[in-house]
C-alpha cells in the first residue's frame, strides 16, 4: 500500500516547480519591499516543521546578508503580550495553515511594531496571511498526511527565492530555479542501509552544522512524529561539548553534510565518532569514518542542504511502517496545531 505521505513526498520536485512556475511576481515585489526597508534584523516566527524552515532560512539570510536572525517566541505576543520593538526588522512568519493563534498574533505584533512581515504559508486566505505585509502562497498544495514533507520543502524553496531576488545574487537565483531537477533526483537516492540500525534502536543523533543543521533538526522531528523513536538534533561541534558521552558501539548517528564550507568539521566529528561506534552515517565522500549516505550536489552550498531532506523522507516513511506504524496518521498527533 502506498501512503499519503509516500505520494506526497513524490510530489515534492513538481510542488517546487509550481511555486517558482507561478509566483515570480509576488516574490519580486516582497524582495523590492525587503530592499527598500534594508532592515538591520530578521526575525523569524513559527512551530514544529515550520520552525526547522525558519531555522534553513535563518542560515540562508545571515549567509547571504550578513544580518543576525532571531527566532521570536509566539507566546511574546499570545500570553505575555509584550509590544516589541521592530521598527528596523523584517519579520518572516512560516505555517502550513496560517490558522495557529500564537503565531497569528505574533505575526500581527510583529507588524505593529514596525517589521515588514512576510508570510509563507501553505493556505490562502488565512489569518497569518491576512497579518503580513507580504503574503506567499507556498503552493505545495493538498497536504493529507499529518507529517509536513512538501510544505516544509516549498517554504524554503519560497523562501530562498525571495533571499536571492533580495540579493540580486544570480548564482543563488540559478540554483533556486534548478531546484525541481535537484529534488528529483534525490527522491531516487536509496537510504536503505539505515533501516537496519534504526529499526531497532531506542535513540538516535543527528548531525550538522549551517542550513544542514536544520535538515538535522527536521530529520529528528519526523522520528519522533512518525516513528515513536527519539532522535536529537546537534551541531557536530557542540555533540563533543557533553553529549558524545552516551554514544556507545550501536548508537546510530546520522550526519547531514552539504558541500560548503561546513563539511570537513562534520566528517572530523564523525570520524572521531565512527571509530568507536559502527553505526555512523554520513551525506559525504570525505574522510575516513562513517558509512556513506548517497546526496545529490546541487552546486550551491545553500540548496545542496535542502537536498538532503528528500532522500530522508523516503527512508524514514519506510522506517515507519517498518517499525509498525502508519506514519499517515501518527496516534498522538493531528494535522493542524492550534496553540494558544
Amino acid at each position: 500500500m502506498t501512503t499519503k505521505m509516500r505520494e506526497e513526498i513524490n510530489e515534492i520536485p513538481a510542488a517546487a516547480a509550481r511555486l517558482l512556475d507561478t509566483s515570480a511576481s509576488i516574490i519580486a515585489h516582497c524582495a523590492k519591499g525587503l530592499r527598500e526597508k534594508d532592515p538591520s534584523v530578521v526575525v523569524t516566527i513559527a512551530r514544529g516543521s515550520s520552525d526547522h524552515a525558519a531555522f534553513f532560512l535563518k542560515y540562508a539570510i545571515e549567509l547571504q546578508l550578513g544580518l543576525p536572525v532571531a527566532s521570536l517566541g509566539p507566546s511574546l505576543a499570545s500570553i505575555y503580550e509584550r509590544p516589541m520593538k521592530l521598527g528596523n526588522a523584517a519579520a518572516f512568519a512560516v505555517s502550513q495553515s496560517g490558522a495557529s493563534p500564537d503565531i497569528v498574533a505574533m505575526a500581527k505584533g510583529a507588524r505593529d511594531g514596525g517589521a515588514t512581515t512576510i508570510s509563507l504559508v501553505n493556505t490562502l486566505p488565512s489569518p497569518l496571511a491576512d497579518a503580513a505585509t507580504h503574503a506567499i502562497d507556498i503552493m505545495a498544495g493538498p497536504e493529507i498526511a499529518v507529517a509536513a514533507t512538501k510544505s516544509f520543502v516549498n517554504s524554503i524553496v519560497a523562501g530562498l527565492a525571495i533571499i536571492a531576488a533580495w540579493t540580486e545574487d544570480k548564482d543563488l537565483e540559478g540554483a533556486v530555479a534548478s531546484l525541481p531537477d535537484h529534488l528529483d533526483k534525490a527522491l531516487a537516492l536509496d537510504w536503505s542501509p539505515l533501516l537496519q540500525p534504526l529499526s531497532t534502536a531506542d535513540s538516535l543523533y543527528m548531525l550538522g552544522r549551517g542550513p544542514a543543521l536544520a535538515i538535522a533538526a527536521e530529520a529528528a522531528l519526523k522520528c519522533k512524529e512518525t516513528c515513536e523513536l527519539h532522535a536529537e538534533a546537534y551541531s557536530s561541534a557542540e555533540v563533543l561539548h557533553g553529549p558524545v558521552s552516551i554514544v556507545g558501539r550501536d548508537f546510530p548517528v546520522v550526519a547531514f553534510a552539504a558541500r560548503d564550507k561546513a563539511e570537513a568539521s562534520i566528517v572530523q566529528t564523525v570520524s572521531k565518532l565512527s571509530a568507536g561506534n559502527a553505526a555512523c552515517y554520513i551525506t559525504s565522500g570525505l574522510g575516513e569514518g562513517g558509512h556513506r549516505l548517497p546526496f545529490v550536489a546541487t552546486g550551491h552550498p545553500i540548496t545542496d542542504a535542502l537536498a538532503l531532506i528528500v532522500p530522508y523522507y523516503g527512508f524514514i516513511e519506510s522506517l515507519s511502517r517498518a517499525r509498525g506504524f502508519n506514519p499517515d496518521k501518527p496516534v498522538a498527533l493531528k494535522k493542524v496545531t492550534e496553540t494558544q
